[in-house]
């Protein structure tokens, strides 16, 4: 399911136009973005919880030459249903 389906089922569920469907979707993924670039885990009950994982740097190799690299620390979003 892509971004746009899930406005026309919001639409068709709710009873709401598309352009209202589309401004209720933006607002909750804008509100989880928000969250976690708070690093604060989305807990939403009974569907899952968005956190964010830290990755350590590590040494990695470069698939095509064989040489070792740098692979810095990131952080990355994780869903755990």
């Amino acid at each position: 399911m892509r971004k746009s389906d899930l406005i026309d089922k919001v639409a068709d569920e709710a009873d709401l136009s598309h352009s209202e469907a589309e401004a209720a979707v933006a607002a909750c993924f804008d509100t989880i973005t928000q969250s976690l670039s708070r690093q604060d885990p989305v807990r939403l009950v009974g569907f899952g919880t968005f956190k964010i994982s830290h990755r350590k740097a590590r040494m990695g190799t470069n698939p095509q030459t064989r040489e070792p690299l740098h692979i810095r620390a990131s952080n990355a979003v994780v869903f755990k249903p």
